[in-house]
C-alpha cells in the first residue's frame, strides 16, 4: 500500500497515541488511565493504592477524586471487582491524598536539585521580570496580597507573550519548605525544564483529586483563586494541555 505524500511545506509529525482507557469500578465508565487511580490487593487482604501504577497483581481502577475513592470505599467496590474478600481502609481516600502530596513534594525537590527553582518574593519577582518563569507556585496559606501580586504580574506577562499562565497553590508553606529544604518558603517560581514538567503533572493530579466531579473542593488545601487570578484547577482541558507543553 502506498502512503499518501505529505503536502509541500507541511512537516510530517507522528500523531500522539490515544491514552489507554480503563474502567472505573465505581461509575462503570471508561476513562483515560491518567484520570483514574489503580488499587491492588495486598498480601494481608487489604486494598492499597498503586499511585505509580507499577505494583503487580490485578488492579481495580477508580476515578481519581477523593469523593470517588471515598464512595468506592463505602460501597466496597473493590471486593466486587476482584470477586474476593477485600478490606479497604476506612481512611483510604485520605491515604491516597497523602501519597499524592508526597509525590508533589518529591517532584518539587527534584526540580530544585536540577536548579530550576527560585524561592522568595523578591527573587521570584525578579525572575518574572526577566521572563525566566514557566510556572508560579504560591503557598496555600500565604497572605493573599503578596501571592496575588505575583500571580497578577505573571498573568500579565504570560498574556503579553500569548501563552497561558501556569499557577498553583496546592502546597502549604510547610510543604514548600520541606521540599526546598529551607524554612518559611512562601513563593516559588520554576524555570522551563523536564523536572518542572514532572512537578506540574503531579500538581495537576493532586488538584484534580482534591476536587469532586462537580469541581468543588473536597479536601486538602484551599485552591479557590481570586476572581482575576487564573489557577491551575480552573483551567479548561485544552488550556491545561497547552500550559503543560509550555513548562
Amino acid at each position: 500500500m502506498v502512503e499518501p505524500a505529505t503536502p509541500a511545506g507541511v512537516s510530517a509529525k507522528p500523531s500522539r497515541a490515544a491514552p489507554p482507557q480503563r474502567l472505573c469500578a465505581l461509575s462503570r465508565a471508561e476513562k483515560p488511565a491518567d484520570d483514574l487511580i489503580r488499587f491492588v490487593l495486598g498480601p494481608d487482604g487489604t486494598i492499597a493504592p498503586d499511585i505509580a501504577g507499577k505494583l503487580g497483581g490485578r488492579g481495580v481502577w477508580v476515578t481519581a477524586t477523593a469523593a470517588a475513592v471515598a464512595e468506592a470505599t463505602r460501597r466496597n467496590v473493590f471486593a466486587k471487582s476482584l470477586k474476593m474478600n477485600a478490606k479497604p481502609a476506612a481512611d483510604l481516600a485520605e491515604m491516597v491524598e497523602r501519597q499524592l502530596l508526597d509525590r508533589v513534594r518529591q517532584a518539587l525537590s527534584f526540580a530544585n536539585k536540577a536548579g530550576l527553582v527560585t524561592a522568595g518574593f523578591t527573587k521570584v519577582e525578579q525572575a518574572l521580570e526577566a521572563g525566566q518563569v514557566a510556572m508560579l507556585v504560591g503557598a496555600a496559606d500565604a497572605a493573599a496580597d503578596g501571592a496575588d501580586r505575583l500571580a497578577r504580574k505573571f498573568s500579565a506577562i504570560s498574556a503579553a507573550q500569548g501563552r497561558a499562565a501556569v499557577l498553583t497553590r496546592c502546597l502549604s508553606i510547610a510543604d514548600l519548605s520541606l521540599a526546598i529544604g529551607r524554612p518559611n518558603v512562601v513563593h516559588v517560581a520554576l524555570a522551563h525544564g523536564g523536572q518542572s514538567r514532572a512537578f506540574l503533572k503531579e500538581c495537576r493530579r493532586l488538584e484534580r483529586y482534591q476536587r469532586n466531579e462537580q469541581g468543588g473542593a473536597t479536601s486538602g488545601a484551599d485552591t479557590t483563586p481570586a476572581s482575576d487570578v487564573p489557577q491551575m484547577g480552573t483551567e479548561t482541558e485544552a488550556t491545561s494541555r497547552l500550559s503543560t507543553d509550555q513548562v
